[in-house]
Parts: C-alpha cells; structure tokens; sequence
C-alpha cells in the first residue's frame, strides 16, 4: 500500500469488503493500485481534492447518487474516469449510468472484464492528461516565442507555405510597414526582389528539410516605399500553430568597441557611397593578396568600365551621374564572391582581383555581370537609364603575378572591348615567347622527373555533399607536388608544362594507384579520380587498371574515373572504348565541367555515363541569371532521364547552393563544401 507508483484509485461503497475484493482483482491484474474506501458520498468532493486520484469507483449506486458523484467529479477533476460496479449488468443499467456521468458499468462476477475495463479507462486517461500536458507546454512554448519575437532585436519572420504567418516589431520597422496586417497573409517573395526569390525558394524547401545549416542568404529586399536594400538572412526551422514553419532572420549586430573602431577604420577606406574600395586602398590590398600564393584555381584582374559613360554622364547631370555610379557598383559588388576584393580604379571604372576554379570561371563570371548590366533598369529620382559594361580580363600567372603588369594587361583588353563597340567581356591572355615557354618546360620538366621518381607526390580531397540527405563518404581527389623543401606546388603551376610533355600519363597512374590505396583502407562510398587526355588516348590503361584492382584489394565500384567535357568531345570515340571498358569493370565513369561545350545533349547520348559534374562555369552568376537557370535545368532534366546523378562544382556561396536545390541538382561540390584537404593513410 506504501507502493509510490502505484495507482490512486478512489472507492465510494457502503462495505469496506467491496475495496478489498477490487483491490485484490486489480494487483492479480498486475496493476499496482491504491485503493482510498469513501464510505459516505458527501466525503467525495475532499477525497478528489487530497488524493488527487487517477480512477473513481463506485459500487451499487443509487441514480441520485451517481448523479451527484459524477457532478462534484465533473466540477474538480473533470478528466478521471468514473466506473459504476453492480451486480447484475444489462444494456439498460449500463446505459443509464453512463448518462449519469459514468464511463462503464461493470460486474465484479466477471473479473476479466472488471481488469480491461479499468485498464482501458486508466490508459485513456493517462494519454489524455500527457496530451494536454503536450499542448499546455506548447502553448507556454508559443507564448515565450512571441514574447522572445517582440522583444528581439533581431527581425524575425515565420513563413508557412510561402506565406507570411507572423513577424516580430523590428521586421517591421526594417521593411518600413507600421502594422502586422500588412504583412500576414502574404507572399514572401513579395518582399524580396525578382534576383532573390529563386535562391529563397530553394533554402526555404531545404530548411524544411532539415537540411540547411548555419549558411547565410544574400537577399535583395523590397521595403514598404518601393526601394531596396541588401540582407543577410539566416534562415531556421520552427513551428507555428502545430505546423512545420521557417524562420527568416535578419540579425541585429551587436558591436563592441574594437569592432566599432575596426569598422570606422575600415570605412574611411572605402567610398562612402558604393561601399567600395577607394583606389589607393584598393591598390594595396591587391600587392598584399598577390605577394601571397593563391590556396588554389586561379585569380584573374578584371577591369569593368561603363560604356560610353561621358554621354551617360552628360543626360544625367553631375549629381544623378554619381547616383547612378552608386547604384551600378551595387550591382557589381552583388555578385562578388566572399574573397574578391574590389574598388574604383577611375571615373566609371571598377578594378576587381577575382579568385576562382579556373580563368573560364572568372570569365563566365564576367559575362554574367555584363549580362546583368544590360538588362538592369536603373531607377535615379524620376529617371530610368539602361546602360551596357565592358569587362577587360588578365589571367595571373604564377611566373608574373605583379599588379602593374596585371593592370597593364587589363587596360589593353578594354581597349579591346571598345574597339568592339562595348558590351562585352575580353580575356587578353599574354602570349609568350616560344622560348620563353621552352625555357620554363625545361625547369618544370626536370622537377616533375624528379618528384616522380622520389615520390614527392601527394593527394588532396574535397567532399561532394548530398543535396538528397545522403550521408555518403564521396571524395574528388587532386594530385599535389612537393619541391625540395617539402612546400606544396599546385597543380596550375606544373600541370601546362606536363601536359605539353607527355608527363600526364604517368602523373594519371601515379593518382589512380595512390587513390586506389585510400579506397582499399577507407572504403569510400565513392572515389573520384581525373583523366588527361593522354589517359583517355592510352590503350593500355583498362588492363593496368583492372591489375591494379587486384592487387591492392579495392573495390571497383568505389572509383569514379572523370574525364572533362572537352575532351570527351574531341576524342569521342577513344572515350567512348576507354569508358565503356572501364564499367565492364565495374568502375563508375563521370563527366566533369558539362554543360560548357557546343552540344552537351549529344555528348551525353553518345557516353553512358554515371554521373554528370555540370562545369563550374555555369554557376556564376548563377543565383541572379534565368537563363542560366534554364541550361542547369536542361541539363538535371536530361541527366534525370538517364538515371543519370548530378553534381555541381565549386558552389561557393550559399545563393548558388539553394538555387541548384531547387534545381533538382543532387550533389555539389566547391569551397562552401569544404577546402581540399591532404589525404593522410596511417599505416
């Protein structure tokens, strides 16, 4: 009877003996119970308060006095079940006591049916009081969201299905609406412009996914007077009223005094209007980052100059022009990526030092801002102006990586671009002296011999990340070289010189073998590993490989042997024998940088493939530009045909990751992934 756990049970009966016959009913049905006998029905009401019981057994009640247990029942402890026991039991008895207020009518002649009617209506019970524990927990829950929404400074916005359910006080005040009904109940793209709403859509159906983490949106607002300004949003899952829900959140940035003062250092660097950097900052940091070797790719100068700007100039008037200047840096400075630096260099020009995969990366990147020039609509007071840009292009080589020559390169390619009427992106790649060329393939040729016959190789990996909530180990794996000193080369920097002599096949093997060693230990889920031309023309290298499978015990399906686009294209058939052999082996094949040649759709046809790297190129500007949404989705669409898996490469910022999302890319890969990173086997 001293049992803590076990169940408080209330008996009203005229005998004492009716509570020991229920009692040892109830503990032969396993039920731990603790029977409280009532003997007088005026000492119910006290007994329901200080015994706070779970069940209420009366025995043999008169109609009278079941109505007016159930009543005082009803009034204090509405929820605990009310069981009527008789000893005879009919439908008619029954029903009359349930009307009463009692939940069942039973006979203690049939034990059985006593023990499943009180362990029905004690579970009934228990889940109805844990229910409403539930919902009262959620509600205190909801009444300390909404008190934590009006009080954060944050802005916070809730969005169920693309609409708007709540917003919090400085949501409000950031997008200038005085009152909630302005804003609840409707769309939420309506509050963002036409170059946000696709990335948007994309993080919204991520995140209630569970598959958005910690990145942050660049969005384009759309405030309550028609004008615009640029956000951060971060975005987390939530529930409203019981319903899956997103919250956007603009964070209020909390300063302190070195933040400040860094800040206003900073900002007397830049121009007060585009948020730029003015020339002589803009000049240094660009010696700095260059007298630094690049962490990988390449980095390219790119000088952006507004066409024609003297007549742009002279419509407008001086003040307008210099609110136009503002409004076209803002443009630019939308698509820059999170290591890009850039300032003005001139009048109408800005100077920008651009780090990317590789120079067609840069140079997409600048059609794509030309492209956004051109169809962009510049409001200034009641005016609107259409203009066009030019972009001059210099790739830096490692061998003359100096900014006065880099700019000198430059300013000849937009010479270029005028010449040819403007609007328009020229790449001015220095072409050197075939001495030169015959002089810096010596050096590198003899390093190369020399790192391959000590060895001073090694891997590097960057993870492909699911976009499909896949929790795969896949790997795209690169080659490094070491010099004499240990110090890390990379690969633009030896790669040209091997490919112009004949040193690829042997660097190919030298991956494949080495990669094949990390499948073997590790057992990825997937493995991928680049062909050069030369692999692709080598006959030999189907049978080597599959030697190679059997002796270091890797499985064949975990190597993905890729080959680009280009070459595929231009040595179909050898691709076609090279690749087909290589899945008889049971090894997967991929396509990398697609998408980027005259007929992909062709090309993949002709290539039974496993998997599709859609080129990197096609992801500038990729969050901002339609029409290249359209070719990335041709691409997913004709892929998905095929049973075809999609990979993008070097996604770099979380727009561009939520756009393919939405897409219906299922991996990407790129620097918001993750850096490469050494490949280290422990013995």
């Amino acid at each position: 009877m001293g049992d803590t756990t076990a169940v408080p049970v209330l008996v009203q009966s005229v005998s004492r003996d009716s509570v020991e016959t229920l009692n040892s009913l109830l503990r032969n049905a396993g039920l731990a119970a603790h029977c409280t006998w009532i003997p007088a029905v005026q000492d119910v009401p006290d007994a329901l308060e200080q015994l706070n019981p779970e069940l209420v057994v009366v025995f043999a009640p008169s109609a009278e006095q079941l109505a007016a247990i159930a009543a005082v029942r009803d009034q204090m402890a509405a929820g605990v079940p009310l069981i009527v026991i008789r000893e005879q039991v009919d439908s008619t008895v029954t029903g009359g006591d349930m009307a009463r207020g009692a939940r069942d009518t039973i006979s203690i002649a049939s034990p059985a049916h006593v023990q499943a009617v009180i362990h029905r209506e004690l579970r009934a019970f228990r889940m109805e009081r844990t229910l409403t524990n539930t919902l009262r927990a959620a509600q205190d829950y909801r009444r300390q969201l909404e008190t934590v929404l009006h009080r954060s400074n944050d802005a916070i916005a809730q969005v169920q299905e693309g609409i708007v359910v709540q917003v919090n006080a400085s949501w409000l005040e950031l997008f200038g609406y005085a009152d909630t009904s302005a804003l609840v109940g409707q769309p939420v793209m309506d509050l963002f412009d036409g170059g946000t709403q696709t990335p948007l859509k994309g993080a919204l159906a991520a995140c209630l996914q569970g598959r958005w983490s910690d990145h942050v949106l660049k969005a384009g607002a759309v405030l309550a007077d028609g004008s615009g300004v640029a956000l951060e949003l971060v975005l987390a899952g939530g529930e409203f009223d019981g319903e899956p829900c997103v919250q956007l959140v603009v964070p209020a940035h909390k300063r302190d005094e070195r933040q400040l003062a860094s800040e206003l250092a900073d900002a007397v660097c830049r121009d007060p209007s585009s948020g730029l950097w003015l020339r002589q900052h803009l000049l240094r940091l660009c010696t700095e980052r260059l007298a630094k070797p690049p962490s990988g790719g390449v980095r390219c100068l790119a000088l952006l100059r507004v066409d024609k700007f003297k007549d742009v100039a002279k419509e407008l008037g001086i003040t307008a022009a210099e609110d136009f200047l503002a409004l076209y840096a803002a443009q630019v400075k939308a698509m820059l990526g999170p290591n890009d630096i850039a300032g003005h260099f001139g009048a109408a020009s800005l100077l920008l030092l651009l780090e990317r995969g590789n120079a067609r990366d840069a140079e997409a990147w600048s059609e794509s801002l030309v492209e956004r020039i051109a169809r962009h609509t510049f409001n200034i007071g009641e005016r609107s102006v259409q203009v066009t840009c030019s972009a001059g292009l210099a790739v830096l080589t490692s061998a003359d990586q100096g900014l006065d020559a880099g700019a000198a390169v430059v300013l000849a390619a937009m010479q270029k671009c005028a010449d040819r009427g403007g609007n328009q992106v020229y790449v001015n790649e220095r072409v050197d002296q075939d001495t030169r060329v015959l002089a810096y393939d010596q050096v590198w040729v003899k390093h190369i011999k020399a790192a391959l016959a000590e060895n001073r190789f090694h891997l590097v990996q960057q993870p492909i990340a699911s976009l499909t909530g896949s929790t795969q180990k896949i790997f795209d794996v690169a080659v490094r070289m070491l010099d004499t000193q240990a110090r890390e080369v990379l690969p633009s920097e030896f790669l040209p010189a091997a490919e112009r002599n004949d040193l690829m096949r042997n660097i190919d093997r030298w991956v494949l073998r080495a990669a094949l060693e990390v499948i073997a230990k590790r057992q990825p889920d997937q493995m991928f590993v680049r062909l050069s031309r030369d692999s692709v023309l080598d006959t030999t290298l189907a049978d080597w490989l599959g030697d190679e499978l059997k002796s270091t015990g890797a499985e064949a399906q975990r190597l993905c042997v890729q080959v680009t686009e280009a070459v595929a294209e231009r040595h179909l058939p050898q691709s076609q024998s090279l690749l087909g052999e290589l899945r008889k082996r049971g090894i997967k094949v991929a396509i990398e940088h697609f998408g980027a040649g005259r007929d992909p759709q062709r090309l993949l046809a002709a290539l039974p493939v496993d998997f599709l790297k859609i080129d990197g190129s096609l992801m500038q500007g990729l969050a901002g530009n339609p029409e290249l949404q359209q070719r990335v989705r041709a691409i997913v669409d004709g892929a998905g045909k095929r049973a075809i898996q999609t990979v993008a490469e070097r996604i770099e910022d979380a727009n561009t990751m939520a756009v393919v999302w939405q897409l219906g890319v299922q991996y990407i890969q790129g620097y918001l992934v993750h850096a490469p990173e050494e490949v280290v086997l422990k013995s």
